[in-house]
């Protein structure tokens, strides 16, 4: 049974029974079917529903909204901001998609010779709960118009929202079959991504599932795409514009009540100007508004699951018995609901939980730092290597040190966050692969060379 619990009361709200493997097999047989046609239509028509996409998702926004608020507990206003960056890179990938899946022309000895974008066939889309709508369309948006289906296996406490993405694209006009959602246990995964009908797999996730769909999907030989977990450092270094930065930090730290793989988590500052800059960081923090995600003044909604914030808690308490220490916040809020105090543990250093593993709730961890040297080093100290802030008024060191960060991404003077005009992913233990952009677009493709020769020479200047 599949069932979806209010997080902010911890009552169960509805049950789905799981999909029958007769229902699993026709579906994908529908979306594989569906694909050979899908593939033939130039994606100038394709893209067409992709706008009506984000038509279809600007029209539902408050439903769609407040139903991502009830399975997950995201404040509504957030939940509102979510519908609207899918349906803006709906509109994004709808006006570049032709020009990124043009053939593009490469010289040689051919008369003409290049690449072309050739869709790889239906993807297995394994995503999480955290952003149940922007994770699913952040991936299908530009893997549909680049001519690809997709089989949904959502996050199993988000299944309305599943459901709904469903709905939105037959609403968009996706022809009949080739998108399903597959609301199954999380053990039956590994037959899916065996089977044939499935080309390739993305999942958005933890390390350790990513570690599991990785063995499986190569052991079947099929592409992947990661995007799994991060504990992204905020380098705050000494010419930094202090206020500027912790309020960037503070919500840079808590958005999503702190449930974001880009979160930043480790905020690395140095000491000449730590005082001040934690002085700043948590007077901003306590003007965060814990409460009611529906309403539209709260700012930290519950955290998504009750495991969950155990899981935080016992990463807090095992910080400070290593010498962490609470400035604030640090416990679990009484009461129905899976509420959280947003805290900040200061002191924090390596051999620690807030500083070696994922806190994936709302609590900072300080790290005072005597030098850049230092501030890099730690910051790189990391099984992980998402995202990276940097702050520094100095614009020529900011070029040189980010060489020197270990990062898919690295922000100067901002937050790192998702954007559909560019590339999104990981290194390291947070994954591999790219999403978003002309990058992100070309991940599903089979980028197929093609060759054509003269009339005096029917094969290549040099043989393998």
């Amino acid at each position: 049974m599949i069932s979806t619990i209010n997080p902010v009361t911890g009552e169960q709200i509805q049950t789905f029974d799981p999909h029958t493997e007769h229902q699993v097999d026709a579906a994908l047989t529908a979306a594989a079917d569906a694909q050979k046609a899908w593939r033939l239509v130039p994606v100038e028509d394709r893209v067409q529903i992709l706008r009506n996409t984000a038509k279809v998702l600007r029209d539902g926004k408050t439903d769609y909204a407040q139903l991502i608020t009830l399975e997950m507990g995201k404040p509504i206003t957030e939940a509102e901001a979510e519908i609207e960056k899918c349906a803006k890179t709906a509109e994004y990938y709808a006006e570049h998609a032709p020009r990124f899946l043009a053939p593009e022309i490469i010289e040689s000895d051919a008369a003409e010779s290049g690449v072309v974008f050739d869709p790889l066939g239906v993807v297995l889309a394994i995503m999480p709960w955290n952003y149940p709508f922007w994770q699913f369309f952040r991936f299908a948006l530009p893997a549909l118009a680049a001519g690809n289906g997709a089989i949904l296996k959502h996050a199993n406490n988000v299944p309305r929202s599943a459901l709904a993405v469903e709905e939105i694209m037959d609403k968009a006009g996706l022809p009949a079959g080739l998108f399903a959602t597959l609301l199954i246990e999380s053990n039956r995964v590994a037959a899916l991504i065996a089977d044939d009908r499935i080309a390739a797999v993305t999942l958005t996730g933890s390390t350790q599932v990513g570690r599991l769909v990785a063995g499986q999907s190569g052991n079947a030989l099929k592409k992947q795409v990661l995007e799994l977990g991060g504990s992204d450092p905020f380098i705050v270094l000494a010419d930094a514009d202090i206020k500027a930065a912790a309020k960037v930090a503070v919500k840079a730290r808590f958005t999503n009540n702190g449930q974001s793989c880009v979160n930043a988590k480790r905020f690395i500052v140095d000491e000449k100007i730590a005082d001040e800059f934690v002085a700043e960081f948590v007077a901003r923090t306590k003007e965060l508004v814990v409460g009611d995600p529906t309403d539209r003044a709260t700012t930290i909604g519950p955290m998504a699951r009750e495991n969950l914030r155990a899981e935080l808690h016992e990463q807090v308490t095992r910080t400070v018995e290593n010498g962490g220490k609470i400035i604030l916040g640090g416990n679990i809020v009484e009461g129905p609901g899976y509420f959280y105090e947003p805290t900040v543990i200061d002191h924090v250093r390596p051999g620690q939980a807030a500083f070696d593993e994922e806190t994936f709730g709302p609590v900072a961890a300080i790290i005072r730092v005597s030098s850049t040297e230092e501030a890099i080093a730690l910051a790189n100290q990391t099984e992980f290597g998402l995202g990276a802030a940097l702050w520094t008024q100095d614009t020529q060191k900011a070029t040189t040190l980010l060489q020197h960060i270990d990062a898919g991404a690295v922000f100067i003077n901002g937050m790192v966050a998702s954007d559909p005009r560019l590339p999104f992913g990981g290194i390291k233990n947070s994954g591999y692969g790219r999403e978003l952009g002309s990058y992100g677009i070309r991940e599903f493709t089979n980028m197929k060379t093609f060759w054509a020769g003269t009339a005096t020479s029917a094969t290549p200047a040099v043989a393998d």
